[in-house]
């Protein structure tokens, strides 16, 4: 499973001072601590920590790729906001974070992931919102890899997201995703694209966040869940994570495995 680091965002309040009074330090040290957890990509959202968001996702960026050299996912809904991030990246590999399932916003954010050789993350949602059933998510996520092949953007480098909702508004979403996860891996599989969901969403609004993240991310990981963007600093949840990947046959068990797996 590809664990997405998701701390570095301006939601949380050491980041957001971090941002405005420039500590590269607090940004490096969560930068360097989630690569040791496991991080296969760093998530990078300014949010509303600095009224340049542009100028704060340079700096942010700038800051990460001089502590690690874990790939970065640059997080926002604004188009500025992630192409400052890409003017600074290294090279490394880079994840845009993310884009509606609106054909018309495709055909904006899927050549700027080709130009920069960009993995891409698109919702299942369209101009009429969040889906609420299983059908039309498939459906989305059917546009979204068409558009990926008419615009020559690598199917794998595709990670839909079917878009979890906390369990108080709908408890049958859960259920609902993994069977979108599992049938987008029926349908679309030649070659099929990842998928990928915002993990604390199903918790939101509950009294026990850890526990629901951490039961509900190993029931999407048996229908197939290829990454997530979740709390790497929460070891109970990775070693949930890995040991689920080594239960179903994705990694090679050995006594060190956990430890492995972080590497």
């Amino acid at each position: 499973m590809i664990a997405v680091a998701e701390r570095i965002n301006g939601m949380f309040k050491d980041v957001r001072r971090a941002i405005q009074k420039k500590d590269a330090a607090v940004v490096a040290d969560l930068a360097q601590r989630q690569t040791e957890q496991g991080a296969k990509y760093l998530d990078i959202n300014v949010g509303t920590a600095a009224a340049d968001q542009q100028a704060a996702m340079r700096w942010l960026v700038e800051v990460v790729q001089g502590a690690c050299q874990t790939p970065i996912a640059l997080d926002s809904q604004k188009m500025p906001v992630i192409q400052a991030g890409l003017e600074v990246c290294d090279g490394r590999p880079v994840m845009i974070n993310s884009v509606s399932g609106d054909p018309e916003k495709l055909d904006v954010y899927m050549p700027l992931a080709v130009q920069h050789n960009a993995a891409l993350v698109a919702l299942t949602l369209n101009v009429d919102g969040v889906p609420q059933n299983i059908e039309q998510r498939v459906e989305i996520a059917m546009t979204i890899v068409a558009k990926a092949m008419e615009h020559g953007l690598d199917p794998t480098k595709v990670f839909i997201d079917p878009i979890i909702l906390p369990v108080t508004v709908d408890q049958k979403q859960p259920l609902y995703i993994c069977e979108v996860i599992k049938q987008i891996k029926t349908v679309l599989c030649d070659p099929a694209p990842s998928t990928i969901v915002g993990l604390s969403n199903i918790s939101q609004g509950t009294s026990q966040r850890p526990l629901i993240n951490r039961t509900c991310l190993v029931m999407l990981q048996a229908y197939g869940l290829d990454a997530a963007i979740i709390d790497v600093l929460d070891t109970d949840i990775m070693d949930a994570a890995i040991t689920t990947d080594v239960l179903m046959n994705r990694i090679i068990y050995s006594d060190s495995y956990l430890k492995s797996a972080r590497m």
